[in-house]
């Protein structure tokens, strides 16, 4: 019966033909792509430090506890764990595939807040970080100089100060990670012997250092109540946090008074510089020093998408590099959704 409508009515069935071709190439390019559909279960980490510590000691101060709490959580299959020899902590829980992952972080967030009160001090200073994350790299850029120009160090901290906040803000990046020589660090070596001879132990450095570099308010001159002739107020500004080795090599670690008064300071029981964090990672671009800046999307989003806007957010940063300093995509895991999406499109073009 339709087919002898459309026989008798040739006209209108090319209209209705021309009309669902002309919709399909509009819509053709709206349509939601991605190379596997949605089949991995999501994902939340949390990450901590503790610095100085072994793997054996991460694991027992900080995995213990905050494993404890956290099995269970609803909805979650199984959990793994990682404690490295420079401190570092990383819990990955994984979900049933559907789980509202923003639900399941304000339960797993409820957990790791029962454990704070276990942790050593040095970890909860660090603070505790607990994240959205795809177990999937998205891609990976790097950062160098063809000629040496600038050391690992150097790259590692401008792409932390520079570059992680902003791609970290791009929508659908679920996680920023540097790789590379880590963030700088003031680095103090110490003399056995010369801490043996003063009676001192590297306890009591650590104490001097922690009680000479603090941020203190020193109060103001002039405040209420005051005199009625009294016109101003000046607010004192004490030196606070210490910033380069020379301070630091100025602490004052021992001092006694009487017949043989001694003043030690740090420079007296080692040596100060300004360095690395951690001497255990490095990175490399083509043979030339660099750091690698890895880009994890948010379980669900679009893959494509994400990446063309941390390419364009990568050129457009680049245009402030210091001199010297390039970029590039080293690895990008888009490249075959891309081409496999253009052999689709083609074919149902022709």
């Amino acid at each position: 019966m339709i087919s002898k409508f459309f026989i008798e009515h040739p006209i209108f069935a090319n209209v209705i033909a021309l009309v669902t071709v002309i919709l399909g190439g509009v819509f053709l390019y709206g349509l939601p792509v991605a190379q596997y559909p949605e089949i991995v279960p999501p994902t939340i980490q949390v990450s901590t430090r503790y610095p100085g510590a072994s793997a054996e000691v991460v694991a027992a101060t900080i995995g213990v506890p905050m494993e404890q709490a956290i099995n269970g959580v609803e909805n979650s299959i199984y959990m793994s764990s990682t404690s490295a020899s420079d401190g570092s902590y990383a819990l990955t829980i994984t979900f049933e595939v559907g789980t509202d992952l923003d639900t399941s972080l304000a339960l797993v967030q409820n957990r790791v807040n029962t454990a704070l009160a276990q942790l050593p001090g040095g970890v909860t200073a660090q603070g505790v970080t607990i994240l959205k994350v795809s177990p999937n790299i998205l891609l990976v850029a790097s950062l160098y100089s063809e000629n040496d120009r600038y050391d690992e160090t150097f790259f590692s901290n401008y792409a932390i100060i520079n570059l992680q906040n902003p791609l970290a803000r791009i929508q659908g990046v679920g996680q920023i990670r540097i790789f590379g020589a880590g963030p700088y660090s003031m680095r103090v070596w110490l003399d056995p012997k010369r801490l043996q001879t003063f009676g001192l132990t590297t306890a009591d450095v650590l104490a001097a250092i922690r009680g000479q570099n603090i941020e203190v308010v020193a109060g103001q001159i002039g405040g209420p109540p005051v005199p009625e002739n009294q016109p101003f107020q000046f607010t004192i500004n004490a030196l606070g946090r210490l910033s380069d080795a020379s301070q630091f090599e100025g602490i004052t670690i021992k001092s006694t008074s009487g017949t043989a008064p001694q003043l030690v300071r740090l420079r007296d029981v080692g040596r100060v510089e300004l360095s690395q964090q951690s001497y255990s990672n490095f990175s490399r671009f083509t043979g030339h020093k660099a750091a690698q800046i890895v880009v994890f999307a948010l379980p669900g989003a679009n893959a494509i998408q994400v990446a063309d806007r941390v390419y364009k957010a990568m050129a457009e940063m680049s245009k402030q590099f210091p001199e010297g300093m390039k970029y590039a995509i080293r690895y990008d895991t888009t490249l075959f959704v891309r081409e496999a999406i253009r052999s689709v499109y083609v074919t149902l073009l022709i």
